[in-house]
């Protein structure tokens, strides 16, 4: 039995080993230099501007109501740091978005257990500027070095493994753990953390009014329980849009990288219906929102405070559709050994990924979707293109790169792949 599974089971004994000094997440250079859902976290912030402009007694009520709600945690390395305004990380900033597969069930959900896994891990980067961001989702079975993480006792820490599913970190250290491995792979540092449940993202699907999704057949997945009839577009809340999450034999080859293209289909849309008037319009939809946000995720000690998270919001509202970029880490199914049945990294593509991250340099992406477990969407409308007068004296700045990855913007309507 692995060291990890006693531990599940809670039958590993505390090391008899001298406690070692808790790893930390860095700070973005010491503000010099140099990751649910990256949307959920604007509903806080949007929320709190609709309020404040409505009256201050209703919004003093409201933001303590929502400050209450919020369940925080300490990453390692930023035990006595001060909050710091968003604008003071050069290069950008970093926020790991972690969902937890929690059982939450009273009746143990059909005998999974009470293991806790990280079913969606993503590291988000906003420009310094706040003229773009990128969203890179790590697959669930990317086999990966996990480094010494601290045990939340404060007893010393759980041993590095060489080579684990990056989905198990929350499970073999809590978020704090999810965060250090993320960062040792990517050499990305991250300034804030939040981890939420299934229940949360129901709620949110549910206050938003439902999310439009495109298939391109019917899906019928006895695993999650989707249930779509036939190809078309279907507006998923609730139990059908986490369904639709977490669904990995109804689309593409039912593997960990198609699902992840399916998943970016769904935060596309998700990500164009929160930013659209009939949502930021409405101030009792946006409370809703706020209001279920708050009350599902756990976020960083220093990402609670209210506002950072309406600082974060508003940098996200302002940020273009097609400036919002979704990518898959670079991976394969197709490794041996420990990689066997599961995704290895692609290192080299990795590299061109994060190197542009770390030096906050926009890219752009070959096509919309893998053509594997999204395709571009044959019945969105066209857009007509914009009229744009040239300025003779500006200067021309040169073309972002184009990177080879899986991925879409916010603004490209695509399917998911029926199996």
């Amino acid at each position: 039995m692995s060291e990890l599974d006693e531990r599940r089971r809670g039958t590993t004994s505390a090391s008899s080993a001298e406690p070692s000094r808790p790893p930390t997440v860095a700070r973005h250079g010491q503000l010099e230099r140099r990751r649910v859902l990256p949307s959920l976290l604007a509903f806080v912030g949007a929320a709190l501007a609709v309020l404040l402009v409505a009256g201050a007694s209703l919004a003093a009520i409201v933001v303590a109501q929502l400050d209450a709600d919020i369940d925080t945690f300490v990453l390692p390395g930023q035990e006595n740091e001060e909050p710091v305004s968003i604008g003071a990380f050069k290069g950008g900033f970093n926020i790991l978005i972690v969902g937890s597969d929690v059982c939450e069930d009273g009746s143990g959900c059909n005998g999974r257990g009470s293991a806790e896994l990280n079913d969606f891990t993503m590291l988000l980067h906003v420009s310094e500027d706040q003229t773009n961001a990128v969203g890179v989702s790590f697959p669930r079975d990317l086999v990966v070095p996990v480094p010494a993480c601290p045990k939340a006792d404060g007893s010393g820490d759980y041993s590095a493994m060489s080579a684990r599913p990056i989905n198990e970190t929350l499970s073999y250290g809590g978020l704090p753990c999810t965060a250090l491995t993320v960062q040792k792979l990517t050499d990305v540092d991250i300034q804030f953390a939040g981890l939420i449940k299934f229940s949360g993202v129901v709620a949110m699907s549910d206050a938003v009014g439902g999310v439009p999704v495109c298939v391109s057949g019917p899906i019928d997945d006895k695993y999650s329980g989707l249930q779509l009839p036939e190809a078309g577009t279907y507006t998923l809340s609730g139990n059908d849009a986490l369904a639709f999450l977490r669904s990995r034999h109804g689309v593409g080859d039912g593997g960990d990288l198609t699902r992840i293209s399916s998943q970016q289909v769904f935060l596309s849309s998700l990500l164009r219906t929160i930013k659209s008037n009939d949502t930021l319009g409405d101030p009792v939809k946006v409370y809703n929102l706020a209001r279920a946000a708050t009350s599902s995720m756990k976020l960083s000690d220093n990402f609670a405070e209210l506002d950072t998270l309406a600082s974060v919001a508003l940098a996200l509202r302002k940020i273009p559709l097609e400036q919002f970029t979704f990518v898959q880490y670079p991976g394969t199914t197709e490794g041996t050994g420990v990689f066997a049945g599961k995704v290895q990294p692609v290192a080299d593509e990795a590299e061109k990924l994060f190197a542009k991250i770390r030096a906050d340099e926009p890219f752009t992406l070959a096509a919309a979707g893998d053509g594997e477990g999204a395709v571009a969407d044959p019945n969105a409308p066209v857009a007509p293109a914009p009229t744009v007068t040239a300025d003779p004296n500006a200067t021309v700045a040169p073309p972002p790169e184009v990177l080879n990855l899986r991925g879409q913007t916010a603004a490209d309507s695509t399917c998911s792949v029926a199996n």
